[in-house]
């Protein structure tokens, strides 16, 4: 094994407790950005520019990441329609599906498609289920308002 315990590996993301330490020495105790950057293992490019970071905004914070936008929104539709169509596929089965289709992207991304609009495959294929009792009259659909998705046969509510 190579280097030490206490060793940072170079490019390696650095904790705000370090990130306070060296602006403090910086600002606090006068010492030069390039001290404190030997002093704390770190870049002195890296030591400036979190001085620069705090004197603007007041903080260390780190700039917040764009929210990226969804692969498997823009396919909901087809998504629901094959789910309601064949409401047997496993998940691996959708995907190959929509894949003939052309909506291809990752199982990664169905799987947590499926999982934000509250649906989950049962452990046991659809046909094997017993049919689910007529809803009682006056009762609230699944689908009203405030339902995340559709309610598709075999597919279940995804509780946590």
């Amino acid at each position: 094994m190579t280097g030490t315990l206490t060793e940072r590996r170079s490019g390696r993301p650095v904790g705000g407790d370090l990130r306070r330490r060296a602006v403090a020495a910086v600002l606090e105790k006068g010492m030069s950005a390039r001290a404190a950057a030997r002093l704390f293992d770190v870049s002195a490019m890296s030591v400036l520019r979190w001085v620069r970071r705090y004197r603007e905004r007041g903080h260390l914070l780190d700039d917040p990441k764009p929210d990226r936008a969804s692969v498997t929104e823009p396919e909901r539709e087809r998504i629901f329609r094959l789910l309601r169509e064949r409401p047997d596929l496993s998940v691996r089965a959708l995907h190959r599906a929509l894949a003939a289709e052309g909506a291809v992207f990752s199982m990664t991304a169905l799987q947590c498609f499926l999982k934000r609009h509250g649906l989950q495959r049962g452990r046991r294929l659809a046909w094997r289920r017993k049919p689910a009792p007529p809803p009682a009259t006056g009762a609230v659909s699944k689908d009203g308002p405030g339902a995340s998705g559709p309610s598709i046969r075999g597919w279940r509510r995804y509780s946590g």
